[in-house]
């Protein structure tokens, strides 16, 4: 490893790399953006100083440190130079806090202390090649950042959700105004998005079925989640409404084996289970269906739910269609920790 010694003086070469690398990060607008160039910008700087600061004698240290006080050593070096006489312990002053290289390059780049100057172009080439050489020679830097930010991003993501499963907690799994297949004192509560014109919900209907069928103790609350256009969501309210008749889940399934559903076909659908179709196309008219699917969707979109089927088991958030296998894994584990949120 590099000994490193940062003198504080603004006319250093190292604020001379942390003014420019600042002005290079503040260009990156993207994440594809910093994750490429990142290192590319951070290993120019750490080369800068390093170098920048191996140039720097006992002398010069001592004399700085008169007018700036401050000396911060991230590393020691092990192997001193010969020609290099080593500095009087009595007139050097070492910082009790010593700064680490990392954190000492990141205030440059941060713009803590800018003065301003510009690399020219013989050093801007210069650097360029050095930084290239070390990514061709360690690539594998590339892909440790790539795996970084996904995780910190997963991380994120996660935090994020869980807030709104939190604070929604109710409108998700104990609204009145949707149907709830199972006991409603079961242990574990599953959510399901999907709209009646979508394939992939049509099937994961004979999964979720044969779960409720073989555990007695699993709740599955169905979500209006519309994504397929007029016909979608009328059909969508057209199924709310029919919970007042005690008909939702006879017309649901209906609903679900039919190939296409419009508005032309979901009334003869309702007609066909029983519903009385007048009282059905009345009671469509009340707002709170309406304003359910609005926030069934705008709940989904704060999940990261863009697309159905979309299955939410405790804080789990599944997008796209789950086998029965796994649906059953899934239920196995949240009994496991008990449930947060279901």
């Amino acid at each position: 490893m590099f000994g490193v010694t940062a003198v504080a003086n603004e006319d250093t070469e190292y604020d001379m790399a942390g003014s420019q690398l600042s002005d290079m990060l503040s260009t990156l607008t993207t994440t594809k953006g910093v994750l490429f160039a990142a290192p590319l910008v951070l290993g120019a700087g750490l080369l800068i100083s390093v170098s920048g600061s191996q140039s720097v004698n006992p002398e010069t240290a001592e004399t700085t440190q008169k007018s700036a006080p401050v000396v911060a050593t991230s590393t020691t070096t092990t192997t001193a130079s010969k020609a290099e006489k080593p500095a009087e312990p009595s007139n050097v002053t070492t910082a009790a806090a010593p700064e680490t290289t990392e954190t000492s390059l990141l205030k440059k780049v941060s713009g803590t202390n800018t003065s301003g100057a510009k690399f020219s172009a013989q050093q801007r080439d210069e650097i360029g090649k050095i930084v290239k050489d070390y990514l061709l020679a360690n690539p594998r830097i590339l892909v440790e950042m790539s795996e970084k930010l996904q995780k910190i991003q997963q991380e994120e993501q996660n935090r994020q959700r869980e807030q709104v499963l939190s604070s929604a907690k109710d409108s998700i799994f104990r609204s009145p105004v949707d149907f709830a297949l199972g006991d409603k004192d079961a242990d574990v509560t599953i959510v399901e998005y999907f709209d009646y014109n979508c394939g992939w919900c049509k099937r994961a209907l004979n999964e979720v079925t044969k779960l409720t069928d073989g555990d007695k103790k699993v709740r599955v609350v169905m979500k209006e989640f519309p994504i397929f256009g007029e016909h979608s969501e009328y059909a969508a309210r057209a199924a709310l409404a029919s919970k007042a008749q005690g008909k939702y889940w006879d017309f649901h399934v209906a609903l679900m084996k039919e190939q296409r559903v419009t508005k032309d076909n979901v009334m003869q659908i309702a007609k066909r289970v029983g519903i009385d179709v007048a009282k059905l196309k009345q009671e469509m008219e009340n707002p709170k269906y309406g304003e359910a699917i609005k926030e069934t969707q705008q709940i989904a979109t704060s999940l990261g739910i863009e697309g159905t089927p979309g299955f939410i088991i405790d804080s789990q958030i599944n997008p796209g269609f789950v086998p029965y296998d796994r649906l059953k894994q899934l239920v196995a584990d949240v009994r496991k920790t008990g449930c947060k949120f279901c």
